[in-house]
């Protein structure tokens, strides 16, 4: 037994019981058998992520799509509401030219009518100034005897003219 002095042959020994006892308890089978449930588990891993990253493209395309759409109706709201505001800059400078023109006609009529009002004042002086005149000849030309005889042929005048 000189042999079990020599520790690299107590090593060997020691190391083929290790390896017969890992055998006979069937230790290989079970790393692999760990080994594979593991490389399952990393395939599936593997596999979901790829469909999580097909799933985030397909998102990303669907929102870029969305994107453009909601943009180009943005665009063409800005273009209506462009549209529409210069409609409306039109529609206001027609009301208030045609403001302008109703106010301008208004101040021609208000002006006509001063003028016609200062006719028929003027007019109505002219008037009375003219009986007054007529008034003043009449009274200093006209004798006493004649004067009562103007009024008795106007009084008979207005007798007849009103009936």
């Amino acid at each position: 037994m000189d042999f079990l002095n020599d520790t690299d042959i107590v090593v060997a020994i020691a190391f083929v019981i290790f390896v017969g006892i890992l055998l006979y308890f069937g230790v290989p089978k079970i790393i692999g058998k760990m080994l594979d449930d593991r490389a399952d588990k990393i395939k599936e891993e593997i596999n979901e992520a790829r469909e999580l990253r097909e799933e985030a493209q397909s998102l990303l395309a669907s929102f870029e799509r969305k994107q453009k759409e909601v943009q180009g109706q943005a665009d063409k709201i800005v273009e209506t509401a462009k549209a529409e505001a210069e409609a409306a800059s039109a529609k206001a400078q027609e009301d208030l030219q045609a403001s302008i023109a109703r106010r301008m006609a208004a101040a021609e009529d208000q002006i006509a009518s001063a003028e016609a009002s200062a006719v028929q004042e003027v007019r109505d002086k002219a008037v009375l100034v003219a009986v007054a005149a007529a008034s003043d000849v009449i009274q200093k030309n006209l004798k006493a005897a004649d004067q009562g005889s103007l009024i008795d042929q106007a009084i008979s005048e207005v007798g007849t003219k009103l009936h």
